[in-house]
């Protein structure tokens, strides 16, 4: 059994998109996996499964998303080994303004980590190590309407993608990992 972090994207942002913890545990349980967590109401969940292929736990996940929900869920998924290596590389930036963590479903291409890293400027920074992308705010930057850098910029450029700040990230690697 190995364990696993699936990160729903788009789920408890507005009327119509409502997927609570407790829904999820369900349908994540209806899957067929065992051991499931979430933290907090923006789509973290940990389980257990004998699955070794992320493509198929992505698969069975929305699946069962879909069903219990009624709409899409897309969901990327990390070995937990995957995610403490994600929390340690954002730590080792020693950045102290405003972090957040862009999740990608798929490896980016070297043109679209180019890309995107490129689309840099002063105030905010985007690195790029593997699935991840990490968005560094300082100044008067900071993520959200008046930010350049952003979630939809990183899937614009890289492919299927969600976010979560830097606290969630290393919350969810030193309880989960």
């Amino acid at each position: 059994m190995a364990t696993y972090v699936g990160f729903l994207r788009a789920i408890n942002l507005g009327a119509k998109r409502k997927f609570p913890k407790d829904a999820i545990v369900r349908a994540t349980e209806a899957a067929g996996f065992t051991d499931v967590a979430t933290y907090i109401n923006t789509g973290n969940v940990r389980f257990d499964t004998t699955l070794r292929s992320r493509a198929r736990i992505e698969a069975a996940l929305e699946e069962a998303y879909l069903a219990e929900a009624g709409f899409e869920v897309p969901t990327i998924v990390f070995t937990a080994k995957e995610l403490r290596s994600i929390a340690e590389e954002a730590a080792g930036f020693g950045h102290d303004g405003r972090h957040y963590v862009s999740l990608l479903k798929e490896p980016p291409s070297a043109a679209a980590i180019t890309a995107m890293e490129e689309a840099s400027n002063v105030d905010e920074v985007a690195k790029v190590g593997g699935r991840a992308v990490h968005l560094l705010y300082s100044g008067d930057s900071s993520y959200g309407s008046d930010a350049r850098l952003t979630n939809a910029q990183v899937e614009k450029l890289l492919g299927v993608a969600t976010n979560r700040n830097l606290t969630v990230i290393s919350a969810l690697a030193e309880k989960w990992c």
